[in-house]
């Protein structure tokens, strides 16, 4: 089994990405000193989707790094790289989309939606899901964890492995299975699944200096409610409780009966989360700071992870080439 996902520097990582993501990521690395079997990698070629500024896109990747590490990534039980660092990716990328109807793209539930709330449609968003794809399979990946959201870009990816195999009748590239995460969908502070690009996030770390009253006024105060006044009965599936199950399960346990009963309001449960916030992430700040001073460590972690993920890419690159009748220099390759 490899295990393999990615994450986007195209923000400050939020709530979504830890339960969506992060979390599952650690507790999927492999044992110590078996890195190979979980590749995580910083997605920056995907993020040029929608940030064109270099310091601030090398900003975004380093603080990916720092955050990882401080959330429980073990260089030794995982691999964990830029996408930048292993070109191989967007050479097969092009293999792929040579394989691939535009049809397949046109029917991406993640283009359509991102391009429904205005942002620009460029070729890199409309080509998204074929880089993805060649992130998934140049490493031979059986297993993707994904939010719900994601799993049509594996389904996808799966289609264009075998269109590429049965194209050049050759069994280069293994279909990968997606897999959800405890929390597939982690709603935002207005409701809809919580997106950098929707700007309704909570931040992973609160931002340095913050005291608890201004936690709670910055990231919690205004999710959005209804109109049911203290006394009313409450949804056990509105976005206070599933945020709440998230940070601080037994607690939300106990503190269910009466809020479906009626006879709190909406703002005692905000506080509530933010306590179980501060609880939970604030402790970590200061292991952060840690990690974000050496330097020389991060860039580390990230050029071994890259040299383990490039040494798998080249292997599967060769192999494609092959399929496909590229004639390349070895001295350009090597």
């Amino acid at each position: 089994m490899r295990v393999l996902s990615g994450v986007q520097p195209s923000g400050v990582l939020h709530l979504g990405n830890y339960f969506g993501a992060i979390q599952q990521h650690v507790e999927l690395q492999g044992p110590p000193g078996k890195p190979e079997q979980a590749f995580y990698f910083i997605a920056n070629y995907h993020t040029l989707t929608t940030i064109h500024d270099g310091a601030r896109m090398r900003e975004l990747t380093r603080d990916v790094a720092i955050d990882y590490l401080t959330l429980g990534l073990d260089p030794k039980r995982a691999t964990f790289f830029r996408q930048s660092d292993v070109p191989e990716v967007c050479e097969l990328a092009w293999l792929l989309s040579s394989c691939v109807g535009r049809g397949l793209l046109e029917r991406a539930h993640s283009y359509k939606d991102k391009v429904a709330r205005g942002l620009e449609p460029t070729m890199g968003l409309f080509n998204y899901p074929v880089l993805m794809a060649a992130d998934i399979l140049i490493y031979k990946s059986t297993v993707v964890p994904v939010g719900k959201d994601q799993q049509q870009h594996v389904e996808m990816a799966q289609d264009m492995g075998a269109s590429f195999n049965a194209a050049f009748g050759k069994q280069v590239l293994v279909r990968p299975e997606w897999r959800f995460s405890t929390a597939p969908v982690v709603p935002g502070t207005d409701g809809a699944k919580m997106s950098k690009s929707y700007g309704n996030t909570i931040p992973i770390f609160p931002a340095p200096g913050m005291t608890e009253k201004q936690v709670f006024k910055a990231y919690f105060a205004s999710i959005k409610t209804d109109s049911k006044g203290v006394e009313e009965p409450k949804d056990a599936s509105d976005t206070l409780m599933v945020l709440y199950r998230l940070l601080d399960a037994q607690k939300a346990a106990e503190f269910e009966p009466t809020y479906v009963k009626g006879g709190v309001g909406y703002g005692d449960l905000k506080k509530r989360l933010s306590e179980a916030y501060i609880a939970r992430f604030m402790p970590l700040a200061e292991r952060r700071q840690q990690v974000a001073g050496d330097a020389a460590y991060v860039e580390g972690v990230l050029e071994e992870g890259a040299a383990r993920a490039r040494a798998v890419a080249k292997e599967v690159m060769a192999e494609a080439r092959e399929a496909a009748g590229i004639v390349v220099s070895a001295r350009t390759h090597a």
